[in-house]
């Protein structure tokens, strides 16, 4: 990565007062106003209108980096209840809760009737095959499982109404794959094996289960997930049905860029795929213009207790195939109507998700 946005004064939060027999605070003990931690000082701004402290990551949306500019905290930049500029956030359009509209949007395969039941026959029955006995194994070594649709066709249509939704009002369009446009960079740049310090491999059985939410997914097959509207967060995920422990959400995918092109992209969503030992070679994923549901997950500060319950998902990186890929997947089980969070600031060694950008 290239060199850290240079240090400003509004980077440091202000000093917590202490009500002791001295008066008066120690200058080192800095506090965020919404986490009440005072580590990860060089991340904590200070707002150009109060003063107050907030870290980067403890922002809803959070910011990617220190910005260059003034900087205002939500209470100083949202307007007054009084003044005439006030907006109150409206709901987006909703997409159309038409088949063929819907299956256009997705480009969903068209298969015939007797084809789709073949194929998902065939993949019932390797799947039995697999699940045949109960064996007691540690966490470490149980595989992936993949998502299990709805079985009401219509709750599947209005769970990817739901995501066209969001994706219509943000101005992208949905793609399922990482994406490798002109100017950006090329595929042959997504190399696993120039990761520095390694990166984990991908079982080929998880491989295979990954493939099939693909394919799941192609035909119609949608993950049991909701995009809702919350007029403080935005668009964020909640589950539309129980969720075991260790199911494949979704892949994290958008356009593949060289993080060198991004450093001052004020985008709140990317996400590291490559965190080379040579810099100018990392890349980032950039879902503003094509992306799937992953883009409306919210990433949560697990460094508080109030994160650490609310973290269902894990973020993690892994060399399939020789390339790069981030999942996100069910680090418990997750109940009907529970929003999904995932970790952008885990341990490098539990599961990779300090390279949330």
């Amino acid at each position: 990565m290239g060199p850290a946005t240079p240090l400003r004064r509004r980077t440091r939060a202000r000093p917590t007062t202490r009500m002791d027999d001295a008066g008066g605070g120690d200058d080192d003990d800095v506090r965020c106003e919404a986490c009440g931690s005072g580590e990860s000082a060089a991340e904590l701004l200070l707002c150009d209108g109060c003063d107050r402290g907030l870290h980067i990551f403890c922002l809803r949306p959070i910011l990617p980096r220190v910005p260059a500019g003034d900087w205002f905290c939500p209470s100083c930049a949202s307007p007054s209840p009084h003044s005439k500029k006030t907006k109150v956030a409206k709901k987006p359009k909703q997409f159309p809760l038409v088949q063929t509209k819907i299956v256009d949007f997705f480009k969903i395969q068209r298969a015939p009737a007797a084809a789709l039941a073949a194929a998902e026959s065939s993949e019932g029955k390797k799947r039995k095959r697999k699940t045949g006995g109960i064996r007691l194994v540690s966490k470490k070594k149980r595989k992936l499982l993949p998502f299990n649709p709805s079985d009401d066709p219509a709750m599947r249509l209005r769970q990817m109404a739901s995501l066209a939704t969001a994706l219509t009002a943000t101005g992208a369009v949905f793609s399922n794959e990482l994406t490798y446009v002109p100017a950006m960079a090329p595929r042959s740049a997504n190399r696993a094996a120039l990761e520095s310090g390694g990166m984990q491999v991908l079982p080929k059985e998880d491989v295979e289960t990954l493939n099939l939410c693909k394919r799941m997914m192609e035909r119609g097959e949608w993950p049991p997930l909701l995009v809702v509207y919350d007029p403080v967060e935005g668009f964020t995920v909640e589950a539309d049905r129980f969720i075991k422990d260790l199911t494949i959400i979704t892949e994290y995918v958008g356009d593949v860029d060289y993080l060198t092109n991004r450093e001052h992209d004020d985008g709140d969503s990317m996400m590291t795929l490559l965190s080379a030992a040579t810099p100018s070679r990392s890349l980032v994923i950039c879902p503003d213009k094509r992306s799937n549901i992953a883009r409306f997950i919210n990433g949560i500060n697990n460094h508080t207790p109030d994160g650490r319950k609310k973290q269902n998902l894990k973020c993690v990186r892994y060399d399939v195939d020789g390339e790069c890929r981030v999942l996100l997947v069910a680090n418990r089980d997750i109940s009907k109507g529970e929003r999904l969070y995932y970790d952008y600031n885990g341990s490098e060694h539990e599961y990779p998700t300090h390279h949330f950008v």
